[in-house]
């Protein structure tokens, strides 16, 4: 009777642990879902309000340096209100930090001059190009990569990931050619989506080097490119000729102006949060997968919106690019994994050899 009473015991003990764990199982995946959603609902509202401010004609502000900049004023504000309270208690915590500490500042103005060029030169490229050809026209950033961790760090490729680059270039040159054909072509868009593009490969490489210099905290450096981005995008405005369209601009009484400008500076300010916070719930791999769907998403959304009718080559261009970016990101998650399985095995050896060599009898 003991055995039956304790065999009874032993199943309902199982039971409700595998209940508890499919509980938590469904509990991480409705998580994963919602941080996804929110990931590519505000990533793509970011991009039609951008082109919005930046083309739409009930805005017509011939300003696209100063738009940026205003983002940037909003960045700065969130994040400067969000380090002096240290965050939003039970949703994130915010580090504390100063950016106009001298020696933070010389170790980080570097980056964020490239920072500052980099969302300048992509908003540029919305602003010419068509939100459906946004993502082709800037999705060299992949390619430059490979080069410059070549040129700058030493690192080599493996042969798969260079035929992936020779993917995303032919992509390239196809969604290029038949842009021509459309007649919707913007060769300036297309060069500021270029420069863009290599803009954030050189930020991506640097961004690890200056880590270090903020205690590996991504948000610090946030906060603090956004700080060094509202002085450095001064002088680029006057150069981009922006003072005289702005002193004869006549819709600043305008509250939709404004609430579009504000709407644009949250926008920029929560793709960062929930950039960082899809990697932390998922992995690196699965927001580049993320990523990748979500510009097919918005490719189709956008032609739809916007009512273009697109060609088979067009959208073969699209999804040459998009499938080779995945496929990219996937072997070098292979790669990855293999050089750690390498590096922990060898641990293993040397320190099998090195019990062997302190005891020559065994």
């Amino acid at each position: 009777m003991v055995i039956v009473n304790n065999n009874i015991e032993n199943f309902i003990d199982k039971t409700t642990k595998m209940k508890d764990q499919r509980s938590d199982l469904c509990s991480r995946y409705i998580k994963i879902f919602i941080v996804v959603s929110c990931y590519w609902i505000v990533s793509i509202a970011t991009v039609f309000v951008n082109k919005t401010l930046l083309s739409s004609q009930v805005v017509a502000l011939e300003a696209p340096l100063f738009i940026t900049w205003f983002q940037c004023v909003v960045s700065f504000t969130i994040c400067s209100l969000l380090s002096k309270s240290g965050g939003i208690p039970r949703v994130f915590a915010f580090p504390k930090g100063s950016p106009w500490n001298v020696e933070v500042m010389r170790k980080v103005i570097p980056l964020s001059i490239m920072f500052t060029l980099m969302i300048a030169t992509n908003n540029l490229c919305l602003k010419y190009v068509g939100v459906p050809f946004y993502y082709v026209g800037r999705s060299l950033t992949t390619v430059f990569n490979v080069v410059f961790s070549w040129v700058l760090l030493g690192q080599k490729t493996s042969y798969r990931c260079v035929l992936c680059c020779g993917f995303i270039i032919f992509g390239f040159y196809l969604g290029v050619d038949q842009e021509s054909l459309l007649g919707s072509f913007s060769l300036t868009g297309t060069i500021y989506g270029v420069i863009g593009s290599l803009m954030l490969s050189l930020y991506s490489i640097y961004t690890k080097k200056v880590l270090p210099s903020v205690n590996q905290e991504v948000w610090l450096l946030s906060y603090y490119n956004n700080a060094y981005s509202v002085l450095l995008f001064l002088p680029l405005i006057i150069t981009n000729g922006e003072l005289s369209a702005l002193w004869n601009y006549s819709n600043f009484d305008s509250s939709y102006f404004w609430m579009q400008m504000i709407i644009g500076g949250i926008c920029g300010f929560a793709i960062g949060y929930f950039t960082s916070l899809q990697i932390k719930v998922t992995s690196p791999l699965t927001h580049n997968i993320s990523g990748t769907a979500k510009a097919c998403a918005q490719t189709v959304i956008a032609t739809q919106w916007y009512n273009e009718s697109k060609n088979v080559l067009w959208w073969a261009s699209n999804l040459i690019v998009l499938a080779s970016s995945g496929l990219y990101a996937r072997f070098k998650q292979i790669e990855m994994e293999e050089s750690s399985r390498r590096t922990i095995s060898e641990e293993k050896r040397s320190l099998v050899n090195g019990d062997d060599s302190e005891n020559p009898e065994v």
